[in-house]
């Protein structure tokens, strides 16, 4: 008897894998769109979970804007309880609060803060102990691109956790099983499994910074030759063990140093790698949203430490501030 599709099994095999690496065994559900990538998920979750013993359910999130996202959405819950999660839900979410210009963390941060709030309240209604995300082996590309394309520091280019705490909730976690796992091939697996993915008019609108970075990865492998979009992924996985390795190393300097306000002797004797991973980390803990806060706003703290000379306070996104006085730096909210 034949087996699956070679992109079918290739969905299987990483979701069973993802599902036996999960800390603490319990129900996980599946964020769906009804695109190719989630929907291939959520097919091989619904396999993989009822072999496992597992109960995988599926929450839509509708962020209502875009015409017809009630009827996407209700045909996306469809086809994730036709595949057999239970249970699923629609998730909707206020789009109109979404900003589409001015300060802030832009259109798609803030669509992405709000769709994964709702996420984590679906996944505690229904006591989830993760929540999966379709995102491949292209996202993570497209994501180290941006990060390039920012200036950002090693952890942006680190790309995404496969597995992240869902939020501030350390027992919702967030798990992205594809990001081995090509974009053409959830389109095949939904094309095997007789899946009709719907297609996102976003993903082909320029005004986003991502679809940009799509349609550059095109042109750049066109040019450079294919292979580009996993020699990125790859690197962003070397990168990841790097910053993880310096996180650690800032994480036993805070535990050393307290609380700030902290002595500028002391800070100033670790290496600027570290200083920045505190400036970052202390930033985070105050309310700065990650999105906004870049790698010059941390530099500019770091000359409150190198380069004093009398300058007045940084500001940081989310109303941070650092400031040095004397031979103390203070970094919080005013």
């Amino acid at each position: 008897m034949p087996g699956p599709h070679p992109a079918v099994a290739a969905t299987r095999v990483a979701v069973r894998r993802t599902l036996a690496s999960l800390p603490t065994a319990g129900p996980v559900l599946v964020a769906c769109s009804g695109g190719a990538d989630s929907l291939a998920l959520a097919a091989a979750t619904a396999f993989e979970a009822s072999r496992a013993g597992l109960t995988a359910g599926a929450a839509v999130v509708d962020h209502g804007l875009q015409d017809g996202s009630r009827r996407v959405a209700a045909e996306a819950a469809e086809a994730c309880r036709a595949l057999g999660l239970s249970p699923v839900e629609v998730v909707r979410v206020d789009g109109a609060a979404t900003p589409a210009s001015g300060p802030g963390p832009g259109p798609e941060g803030a669509a992405r803060r709000a769709r994964y709030a709702a996420l984590l309240a679906a996944a505690r209604r229904l006591g989830a102990v993760a929540v999966l995300t379709g995102h491949t082996r292209e996202d993570q590309a497209e994501q180290v691109l941006l990060g390039l394309a920012r200036g950002s520091g090693a952890r942006s280019l680190a790309g995404m956790r496969p597995v992240r705490a869902l939020g501030a909730d350390p027992e919702v976690r967030l798990v992205r099983p594809f990001l081995g796992v090509g974009r053409a091939q959830t389109v095949q697996a939904c094309g095997s499994l007789g899946l009709t993915p719907w297609t996102d008019p976003h993903n082909a609108d320029p005004r986003f910074a991502r679809v940009r970075a799509r349609l550059a990865m095109v042109l750049l492998e066109d040019e450079l030759g294919p292979g580009l979009v996993a020699g990125l992924a790859r690197s962003a996985e070397l990168l990841r063990d790097d910053a993880d390795a310096l996180e650690e190393v800032s994480a036993r300097a805070y535990e050393d140093l307290g609380p700030p306000p902290w002595e500028v002797r002391a800070v100033r004797a670790l290496p600027p790698a570290v200083r920045r991973r505190l400036w970052r980390r202390v930033a985070l803990a105050e309310g700065s949203p990650g999105t906004d806060l870049t790698g010059e706003h941390l530099r500019a703290v770091d000359t409150l430490v190198t380069d004093w000379h009398g300058q007045g306070p940084v500001h940081l996104p989310g109303s941070v501030r650092a400031r040095r006085e004397g031979g103390l730096l203070h970094l919080g909210r005013p």
